[in-house]
């Protein structure tokens, strides 16, 4: 099966060049404007947002973007370019493919970055006893990736995935759709275990199963670590000193905080249980964590301030004692 080509750095707006920090900021810039939850056209946004988090991926692991990278050369010979850099390809040592649609990775993502390939169990070919009976074989477990958004992560989601099965014999493929539940409270790297969906067993062996890894979608305004999210709450420099009721956005929905005077930068705002689930109907928490951020436009007016205010502030923030 030919595998489409995706150019990340186009899908991101990026060039080859750029860095880590310019990739950061045209993933939140895009991931915001396409976020389901803010988007009109959320079929359409859904389907971008999966795209742009797949380029943000590869991109920003650097690992993965050298091996993306080494792909330049490929791009014009489409029978190169298909195969995968080393690891499992895609099917079994029987010759039969398979391959995901509805996990929310692209097969291009699949065969080169993720994690599908067989798992332990099975031969994949029939062997026979002393006396040439047939031996039951347990068929091999399979498999995937599946991407998974935050609200996912907190409410849980019923998801239809479809599983194209090709035989090598006969060059025919089977579709088969299949429903897959994901928990609330779900953790990143976590399988999910379709029972009986994997490659079928041989002379009479039970089938083996489907498992989809979870992989969280990056969230532009959230980080992850275990249950708990990091948030990064940006503040001009009068706010920081003087003070200032800021709104914040969760996963439940916009609260305010109350920032105090001669916060200074990197100070971290504990929202006790705004995280996401983390077992036993409790919640992790968000961390609001400070950045004081410069205008980098200033009229005339506003500059003249900023010198009477240099000219009056005995403050030096390089004196160390």
């Amino acid at each position: 099966m030919a595998v489409e080509f995706k150019d990340y750095y186009t899908v991101l707006g990026v060039p080859r060049t750029a860095t880590d920090a310019e990739i950061k900021k045209a993933f939140r810039t895009l991931a915001r404007k396409y976020h389901p939850d803010v988007a009109k056209d959320k079929t359409t946004a859904e389907e971008k947002f999966k795209e742009i988090n797949e380029a943000n991926e590869v991109l920003s692991d650097p690992e993965k973007r050298r091996k993306y990278d080494e792909l330049g050369a490929n791009w014009n010979h489409p029978e190169r370019a298909a195969q995968p850099q080393g690891g499992f390809n895609g099917g079994f040592e029987d010759g039969s493919e398979f391959h995901f649609d509805g996990t929310g990775f692209s097969d291009f993502f699949e065969q080169f970055f993720g994690s599908r390939g067989r798992r332990s169990g099975g031969f994949g070919r029939t062997r026979g006893n002393d006396w040439g009976d047939e031996v039951a074989q347990h068929g091999q477990d399979i498999e995937g990736d599946i991407l998974v958004t935050l609200d996912e992560v907190m409410h849980g989601s019923s998801r239809t995935i479809r599983l194209q099965r090709t035989d090598p014999r006969t060059g025919q493929s089977t579709v088969q759709t299949l429903r897959v539940k994901v928990p609330p409270g779900v953790r990143e790297g976590q399988l999910i275990r379709l029972a009986g969906k994997g490659q079928e067993g041989l002379g009479g062996g039970e089938p083996g199963n489907l498992y989809l890894r979870v992989k969280f979608a990056q969230h532009p305004d959230f980080r992850v670590r275990g249950a708990d999210l990091y948030h990064d709450l940006e503040l001009a420099p009068w706010e920081a000193v003087l003070g200032a009721t800021v709104h914040i956005r969760t996963l439940d929905g916009t609260v305010s905080l109350k920032v105090p005077p001669d916060t200074v930068a990197e100070k971290q705002f504990r929202l006790r249980g705004k995280g996401l689930p983390s077992g036993d109907g409790a919640r992790g928490d968000l961390y609001a964590m400070v950045s004081i951020e410069v205008p980098s436009q200033l009229t005339t007016e506003q500059k003249n301030l900023w010198e009477q205010l240099a000219a009056k502030s005995s403050f030096n923030p390089r004196k160390t004692s």
